[in-house]
């Protein structure tokens, strides 16, 4: 019997952040609280800029935008904010915020490490690019695999995928 596999990545579907940035502009461009505030939120390039005349505002367009990123399935962990700190810009404060995509080198050996100690025996890891492929004569290895990883505390957004 040939073994079994699945993919370890980290992709994020633009379509869905483009629809939940929408949907805070929406709500921002409606709520009582940011009006006659010049509070904002517009794709800046590849990031997310966020725009308001006190930092407070800033950060609270910003728990909008990640309220309406969890009801679409997109993880926290996919949105770097830097240090959260809004930065003041003339008469109003600014954050920018990118989403990450793709394993880094760092974070795949993380997770290669993390498999090898506490998974079961057996179990053969690859890094391949931005991806890391599992693969194990037992599917139910590879289950307690995919277990593991999803309660282990790693600072990036998983998917498993490819799985035969």
């Amino acid at each position: 019997m040939a073994d079994s596999s699945f993919d370890i990545v980290s992709k994020v579907d633009r379509q869905e952040v483009d629809n939940a940035l929408n949907q805070a502009s929406k709500e921002i461009s409606q709520r009582y609280d940011f009006k006659n505030v010049g509070a904002s939120i517009t794709w800046s390039g590849e990031s997310i800029l966020m725009v308001a005349n006190s930092a407070e505002r800033v950060l609270a367009i910003l728990d909008v935008f990640e309220t309406k990123l969890i009801k679409r399935g997109i993880s926290l962990k996919a949105l770097d904010t830097g240090d959260k700190e809004p930065k003041p810009s003339g008469k109003e404060y600014r954050l920018a915020a990118s989403i990450k995509e793709g394993l880094s080198g760092e974070a795949a050996k993380k997770i290669t490490k993390l498999i090898r100690d506490e998974g079961p025996k057996g179990v053969k890891t690859q890094i391949t690019g931005e991806e890391v492929r599992v693969t194990s004569k037992s599917r139910d290895d590879l289950q307690s695999v995919i277990a593991l990883l999803k309660g282990a505390d790693l600072d990036v957004a998983l998917q498993f995928t490819n799985y035969r």
